[in-house]
């Protein structure tokens, strides 16, 4: 009986990818730049109640057009993800819990949000996120017609399948990875690796795939913050080699932090042949971010980008970079540089460069 629920989840799922439009027709005069003016939140001053920076999204974009990295006609607008799109992933139960203001209030860590009327969270907190969703799984599909793709936001690490939590409502990369199982040729044969940087462990899509042997993870993250879960698996542990888990505490240096990352992609390197690589790019890593509490350089942030790209082209592999947590005003310049050093050091190619 449990297998042919099983068998029958998986023909619903195969039938919602099939007739989603996420996957919409890019032109070939786009750069592979993820983004639209609806990612931004903006309702009240309410923003303001949450350390991030809800309107990073719109700053990265304007300082890579101001830096003469990118013309704003060649980004590319993802479309909003449907409901049918996230039952590929989510319960309905879980997605009928998001149309009550309390339980948005909770998954956003803003309780004054429990007060408004729900359809103003639809519209004003939750669409944004949908948006940011279906940029992310366009991404993938960039990246393997490109070789690249940045998504300039994203990176809900935190939301599992039925549970939202720490700013995310939805599971993207997750969903992501469905679709591409689906629609890139990427079989559940071949592997798929989540490189995760944020300051924060990466607990939502750890969740989803920890029995999951096609998915390979890379998680460094702070212990000593939020979620404060107790580790998924010990290093390299017995599940097949599927997780390094990379731990470490508050006021890691620039110096250690790259160290630690070095030893990672060695071990990653040995271990892993990925035929798509997801990069969560978290900037709460940056020195004075209130959130992450580490001791990272902007110029850190840079190199710790050089090496997951160089290693993904070592491994001449699509990879997918996602902006997810920062907590400072000065992440979106600091994620502007580091795009603009990718391209100088020929790891991206933007045209208008």
């Amino acid at each position: 009986m449990a297998r042919r629920d099983q068998e029958e989840d998986e023909v619903k799922r195969k039938r919602r990818i099939d007739n989603s439009t996420l996957y919409s027709p890019v032109s070939n005069d786009k750069d592979p730049i993820i983004y639209s003016s609806a990612y931004n939140i903006a309702f009240l001053g309410l923003e303001r109640l949450h350390p991030f920076d809800s309107s990073k999204w719109g700053r990265i974009k304007r300082f890579l057009v101001e830096d003469g990295l990118l013309d704003h006609k060649r980004v590319v607008e993802p479309v909003e993800a449907t409901k049918e799109d996230l039952l590929v992933v989510h319960t309905e139960g879980y997605l009928e819990s998001l149309k009550h203001s309390f339980t948005v209030a909770v998954i956003t860590e803003v309780p004054p949000l429990a007060f408004l009327p729900n359809f103003i969270l639809q519209q004003k907190v939750l669409r944004p996120f949908r948006k940011q969703v279906g940029g992310t799984v366009l991404s993938a599909k960039l990246a393997k017609d490109k070789g690249w793709a940045i998504n300039l936001g994203g990176g809900f690490h935190h939301c599992c399948s039925n549970e939202g939590g720490g700013f995310c409502a939805y599971a993207d990369i997750t969903l992501t990875i469905q679709f591409a199982f689906s629609q890139l040729g990427i079989s559940r044969h071949d592997m798929v690796m989540i490189i995760d940087l944020d300051a924060h462990q990466g607990n939502g899509h750890e969740h989803d795939f920890m029995n999951n042997k096609s998915i390979y993870i890379l998680d460094m993250y702070n212990t000593d913050i939020y979620p404060r879960a107790r580790p998924s698996y010990p290093f390299l542990d017995m599940y097949e080699k599927q997780i390094i888990q990379i731990q470490f505490s508050s006021y890691t240096t620039t110096e250690k932090y790259l160290d630690l990352l070095s030893l990672a992609l060695e071990k990653a390197a040995q271990n892993f042949e990925p035929d798509l690589l997801i990069y969560n790019a978290g900037t709460d890593i940056l020195d004075g971010d209130p959130l992450g509490r580490l001791l990272v350089s902007p110029d850190g942030v840079k190199q710790r980008d050089e090496m997951v790209f160089k290693f993904s082209r070592e491994k001449n592999c699509p990879i997918v970079m996602l902006t997810s947590g920062g907590y400072m005003k000065t992440s979106a310049r600091v994620i502007a540089d580091s795009i603009g050093n990718l391209a100088t050091k020929g790891l991206i190619h933007l045209p208008s460069s």
